[in-house]
């Protein structure tokens, strides 16, 4: 006997409709899985006939054959265990088939029955909702997540046998109702600029880069403050918006990341991997590609500490992403494209001792200019030029150290960040864009005019430091933010004047 469930996977960031087709037949006993499952997914016969025989119900010894359609794609999901399970049972005709119709069925299942969470739940539903399906049944650590997408009846089920009874009418499922959070509340942090004393030019470079969406270097001897600003950037930046937040969530639900209990996430992210991260962990990949950091840093932060100690190969692979907010992966199973709209934050010293720059006399930098070259020419030309602001962070002075004067705090900027981000919006909606780095040439030329003294201030400064036609964009880019958080309307000579000064020559290139 013929019967069908729907269940579903993920593919890149994004969820897939999968119709499980089962059917019994008289024949040599057997239980085949066809449509390209991956080992996970064939080992679902041996939990599915175990669960069924555990839940107290009983199947012939009969020849039956799972087909996941579409065919063509590669299944990789356990969460197929439960849609298979149903089906199975419906073509033995032990629940009706029309209890499965218009519904999505979405767990793993353990040995004895008990349906276990799986990853990628959010993109399921939100593909559920968008073919029409009204109801899903996943399990209890599942369900929060589910219910993020409005329109849906969430069912929490706790075992396979429960489910049965609910469909031969012998029990009751209650829908899972939403606890009411919402996205009012600003996510708290344990950092704050109040905490950084002086460090006035660094806190300025990293609040345009927050108002703008801009790519920051900072260069500076060990123990300058490198980090700490960097780890206090995210207490600047905007809320979450609810499009925003649902985005991340997709992501971090594909990723295996969700917290326990499978909320929003309302706090944006901020990732630091180490330096000998591999360039497929940094960009994403695998056999079935898997989102990397530059993908998990979505409306976020990426944090590249120790820039130098990255390996070549994994710093030219931020090329694309930089320059696209995206990277695409192909693989021999699928070519997926994968969102990368963040801010890069990167540190590193200005050479293997870290004093080159040094004025205190006691500290003299030792290394050879073959020293020096070998260390920062993994980070080449082109990435550098990716890179809006490029600033040098100089020893905090004792007297800045030892002041009992708090300093500005992270809300204050953050009043001023958030204020400048609308006006981007209102300005660039009409582009689908909505802050000034995504902004492109054509762009430039419409939204950032700039009179007299400000061309000819740019001009001088393109010749003197030989800046490159992307250079050229990205101070007019910055230039804009600059405007945006003065509340001026138009570009002036000053706004060039101090994306220039945020362009420094940090002896990279040298």
């Amino acid at each position: 006997m013929f019967a069908k469930s729907q269940g579903a996977t993920t593919l890149g960031v994004d969820g897939v409709i999968i119709d499980v087709e089962v059917d019994s037949a008289n024949g040599l006993p057997g239980f085949e899985i066809v449509g390209l499952p991956d080992a996970s997914v064939k080992e679902a016969k041996e939990r599915v006939r175990t669960a069924i025989k555990n839940s107290g119900l009983k199947l012939r010894p009969e020849k039956v054959t799972v087909n996941l359609a579409p065919a063509n794609l590669r299944k990789d999901n356990p969460g197929l265990d439960l849609p298979i399970a149903l089906g199975l049972l419906a073509s033995y005709a032990l629940i009706p088939q029309n209890a499965l119709e218009n519904r999505l069925f979405a767990a793993e299942l353990s040995l004895e029955g008990e349906l276990r969470g799986v990853n990628g739940i959010l993109p399921m539903a939100v593909k559920a909702k968008e073919v029409g399906i009204r109801e899903i049944f996943t399990s209890r650590h599942n369900a929060n997540e589910a219910l993020l997408v409005d329109g849906l009846t969430v069912y929490a089920v706790d075992s396979l046998r429960e489910l049965v009874d609910f469909f031969l009418g012998n029990g009751e499922l209650v829908p899972v109702q939403a606890n009411g959070e919402t996205m009012d509340e600003s996510p708290l942090f344990a950092d704050d600029f109040a905490d950084v004393q002086g460090q006035f030019l660094a806190k300025r470079a990293l609040e345009i880069a927050a108002a703008g969406g801009h790519n920051v270097l900072m260069s500076g001897s060990p123990g300058s403050g490198k980090t700490m600003l960097a780890r206090r950037i995210n207490s600047i930046l905007p809320d979450l918006t609810q499009q925003e937040a649902l985005e991340v969530t997709k992501i971090y639900s594909i990723a295996g990341l969700l917290p326990s209990g499978g909320g929003l996430i309302r706090k944006r992210p901020f990732r630091s991997p180490h330096h000998t991260t591999s360039t497929t962990a940094l960009i994403g990949g695998g056999t079935f590609p898997r989102p990397g950091e530059v993908t998990l840093a979505q409306h976020g932060v990426l944090f590249l500490d120790e820039l130098p100690e990255f390996s070549k190969t994994t710093l030219e692979v931020l090329r694309q992403p930089l320059e696209d907010r995206q990277v695409t992966i192909s693989r021999v199973n699928a070519t997926l494209t994968f969102p990368a709209d963040f801010i890069l934050v990167a540190a590193m010293n200005p050479c293997p001792c870290g004093n080159r720059f040094s004025e205190d006399i006691s500290h003299v930098c030792t290394c050879t200019p073959t020293e020096i070259k070998r260390y920062t020419r993994k980070i080449s030309g082109p990435l550098l030029d990716r890179i809006d602001i490029h600033i040098r962070v100089a020893q905090v002075a004792y007297k800045d150290l030892s002041s009992r004067q708090k300093a500005e705090s992270s809300a204050s900027i953050r009043e001023r960040v958030s204020a400048a981000r609308k006006r981007q919006m209102e300005r660039l909606q009409p582009f689908g864009i909505f802050t000034n780095s995504q902004m492109n040439h054509a762009m430039l030329k419409e939204q950032c005019p700039l009179d007299n003294a400000a061309q000819n201030l740019l001009e001088m400064a393109f010749r003197k430091m030989s800046l490159s036609a992307r250079s050229y964009d990205r101070i007019i880019k910055v230039a804009r933010t600059i405007a945006d958080l003065d509340g001026a309307e138009n570009i002036d000579a000053k706004h060039i004047g101090e994306a220039v000064q945020l362009r420094n020559d940090l002896g990279i290139t040298e």
